[in-house]
This record gives structure tokens, sequence and C-alpha cells, in this order.
């Protein structure tokens, strides 16, 4: 959409008419020309540092991996004990996905 948008504006179509077809306002249709003009293509990349940062990443895969090799019946259990001795809090369904994700790893 921001390529389009900056493509759009190059025809000489107003930034509100741009920002219809776009679905976006023709402030951010501006802003995005103009980042465009100012850094190139690069511009309209999205920028690290976006976005929720996530709960559980790679700095507790051995502390998930003992809590799970102590409890390997109750995830429940895992979870808990994980949580205890990171400091940290996740859902349930978090620290299963987050469990999935080394499986795949493992398997890969």
């Amino acid at each position: 959409m921001r390529c389009r948008a900056v493509l759009l504006k190059s025809t000489g179509l107003t930034s509100e008419q741009v920002g219809e077809q776009t679905d976006m306002t023709h402030i951010s249709v501006n802003s995005w020309v103009k980042r465009f003009e100012t850094e190139g293509i690069k511009g309209l990349e999205t920028r690290p540092g976006r976005g929720r940062k996530p709960i559980m990443d790679c700095s507790d895969e051995e502390s998930v991996r003992k809590a799970i090799e102590n409890d390997r019946q109750s995830v429940k259990k895992a979870k808990e004990a994980w949580q205890q001795a990171s400091g940290k809090e996740a859902s349930e369904s978090t620290f299963r996905a987050f469990l999935s994700a080394l499986a795949r790893d493992i398997d890969v």
C-alpha cells in the first residue's frame, strides 16, 4: 500500500484521492511520500521495533527445556516452574506455542 500510494501520488492525484484508493488518510499519504523522497525505497519498509515485544524469546529456551524435563506430564506445572525460575508470566497458550516452536526447531 505504501508503494502504491507513492506511485499514485506521482501520477498527479491529490493526497485525498490517493487516500481513498489506498484506505489511508491524506496525512499518511503525504508522510509516506515524504519518507520515500528522503530515504528511497528502503524508507517504505517497516522499521524494526514495531509491534508488541514477545513474552518469551530464545533466552528462555534453556529454562523452558529444564521445566519440561522436570515435569513432562503436565504443561501447567512446567509453566509454573518456568514462571518461578524466570520471573516472567505467560498464558498456557503462549507457553504451548513456544513449546511447539521449540519442537519445530528440533525437527528441522
